[in-house]
């Protein structure tokens, strides 16, 4: 089994260019660097459709990661509520 290869931005974008502005196809692209010709089709895809390009692992939007950091604070303050209830609950059994 062969390990995941990953690829800088500047890569994918020299890839990219060599496709639109200088006329390669995609599987010459590809070939030319070492790469699967449909990769470099599926990053020409990400280029022109302008979204997020090149989101790579880890990295996430601005609408993904303020979900990320809201579920945590979420789960921080379900906890720390747990935390009172138990608290609570002893320190009603403990009578003087």
């Amino acid at each position: 089994m062969s390990k995941r290869k990953f690829y800088s931005q500047e890569f994918k974008r020299e890839a990219v260019s060599l496709v639109s502005d200088q006329g390669y196809s995609c599987a010459e692209a590809g070939r030319s660097l070492g790469v699967r010709g449909n990769l470099v089709g599926r990053w020409k895809r990400e280029f022109e459709s302008g979204d997020v390009v090149f989101q790579g692992n880890g990295k996430l939007t601005i609408d993904q990661e303020r979900i990320r950091d809201l579920e945590a604070e979420n789960r921080r303050l379900k906890m720390e509520k747990d935390i009172l209830k138990k608290a609570t609950a002893f320190f009603v059994l403990e009578k003087p």
